[in-house]
C-alpha cells in the first residue's frame, strides 16, 4: 500500500479509456497521498502495439498538448490494433513546469531501470521498463529542447541491438518526415528511455522538437506530422488525425554526437553571446561565440571556437551561465551505412 505503482488498466479491452498510474509517495499536507500519472488507451482487436509518451521532462510542450489532441480525437473504430498515451508521463514535473520533479528531484530520463522501492520517479521509471514497454512493440518518447535550449528540430533513436534492428528503427526514424535524424551513442545500459525500450525488446523513438519552454506553429506542425507518419507507417491508422497529409521529404540527414569536443562548455560564471544559430554548419576553428564577464568590464570577452566541424544541433538559451552549462553543442552528419556497419 505504501511503495510501488498501482493501476487498474485492462489491456484486452476494446474501446478508449482514461485511467491513471498511481504512486503512493506520503507528504508533509497529505499523509496518503499519491502521484497521479494520466495514462490513455484506445484499443481496436488485435494489431499494431505503440505507446507515446510525451513529459519525461516536464517543460517541454509539443507533445504534451498533441498526445491529449491525439487522444481526444482517435476514434477506436477508425484504428486496428492498440495505443498507451501518456501525455504527462512525468505529471510531478509537468504541472510544475520543471525539468525535474518537484517531488524528488527526478529527471526521469535519467532514472531507468528504475527501483520499485525508490522515490517516485524512480518507481515510474521501473514500471515504464519492466511492465509497460514490453506490452507495445513501439515507444515514441517525444521532447525538445526544455526552458533552457534552442534545439535543432529532428527524430532520434539510440544504436542499440542488431543490424536488423538498428535498421527498423532508422526506417521509423525516416518515416516520421524530420529534416535531420540523431543517432545517439549512449549505450546498453544508459538511464534513458530509449535504453530502457531496447533492454524491453522494443523499438524506441524519440526526437527533439522545439525548445524554449514554449510551443510555436512550426514546432506543433513538426509534432503533428512526425506522430501521424508513425502510427500510419506501422498500421495502426491509414489516415491522419493530427495533420494534414503531406509527402514525407525524400531525404534525412543523419547525425551523430560521439566526442565531448563536439560541445563547448562554460568554465566559469560568465554570460555567453552566440554567433551562430541551431541548424549552422560549421567548420573545426569557426566563431561560436563570445564569453562575457560583467564582473570585470574592463576584461575584453572570450572567443569561443569550434573544435569539431559539424551541424549546430543545440544552444543554451539563458545566457547567464555557470562552470559546467553546455553552451552549444555540434553533431556531426554521418550515412546510413556507416551507423550499421558499426552495429554488425
Amino acid at each position: 500500500m505504501h511503495t510501488g505503482l498501482y493501476h487498474a488498466l485492462d489491456f484486452t479491452v476494446d474501446g478508449k479509456s482514461l485511467d491513471f498510474l498511481s504512486i503512493p509517495f506520503s507528504v508533509d499536507r497529505s499523509p496518503y497521498y499519491q502521484v497521479k500519472v494520466p495514462v490513455c488507451r484506445v484499443r481496436n482487436g488485435t494489431g499494431p502495439r505503440v505507446l507515446l509518451m510525451a513529459g519525461n521532462h516536464g517543460d517541454e510542450y509539443e507533445g504534451e498538448l498533441l498526445l491529449g489532441r491525439l487522444f481526444r480525437r482517435l476514434d477506436p473504430a477508425r484504428i486496428r490494433g492498440e495505443v498507451t498515451i501518456l501525455p504527462a508521463v512525468n505529471a510531478p514535473a509537468v504541472m510544475a513546469a520543471r525539468r525535474r520533479s518537484p517531488l524528488d528531484e527526478g529527471n526521469l530520463n535519467r532514472a531507468f531501470p528504475g527501483d520499485p522501492a525508490g522515490s517516485p520517479t524512480f518507481r515510474l521509471a521501473h514500471f515504464l521498463e519492466h511492465e509497460l514497454f514490453p506490452r507495445h512493440d513501439v515507444v515514441f518518447d517525444i521532447h525538445s529542447g526544455g526552458t533552457s535550449m534552442a534545439h535543432l528540430p529532428c527524430a532520434l533513436i539510440e544504436r542499440q541491438g542488431t543490424p536488423d534492428r538498428l535498421g527498423r528503427a532508422l526506417e521509423l526514424m525516416r518515416a516520421l518526415g524530420m529534416p535531420y535524424g540523431f543517432v545517439a551513442e549512449n549505450g546498453a545500459t544508459a538511464p534513458t528511455s530509449m535504453a530502457a525500450a531496447a533492454r524491453a525488446g522494443v523499438l524506441g523513438i524519440s526526437g527533439e522538437f522545439g525548445g524554449g519552454g514554449t510551443v510555436t506553429p512550426e514546432t506543433m506542425a513538426y509534432t503533428a506530422r512526425a506522430i501521424d507518419n508513425l502510427l500510419i507507417t506501422v498500421g495502426l491508422t491509414d489516415a491522419p488525425v493530427l495533420s494534414d497529409p503531406a509527402p514525407v521529404p525524400d531525404q534525412m540527414q543523419l547525425l551523430q554526437l560521439d566526442s565531448h569536443r563536439q560541445a563547448i562548455y562554460a568554465l566559469r560564471r560568465g554570460w555567453f553571446e552566440p554567433a551562430v544559430d541551431v541548424g549552422a554548419r560549421v567548420a573545426a576553428g569557426d566563431l561560436a561565440g563570445w564569453f562575457h564577464d560583467l564582473t570585470r568590464l574592463d576584461q575584453q570577452e572570450e572567443e569561443l571556437r569550434f573544435q569539431e566541424a559539424g551541424i549546430v544541433i543545440s544552444r543554451r538559451l539563458h545566457s547567464d551561465s555557470e562552470a559546467g552549462d553546455c553552451l552549444i553543442q555540434v553533431a556531426r552528419p554521418v550515412e546510413e551505412a556507416g551507423i550499421l556497419a558499426r552495429a554488425a
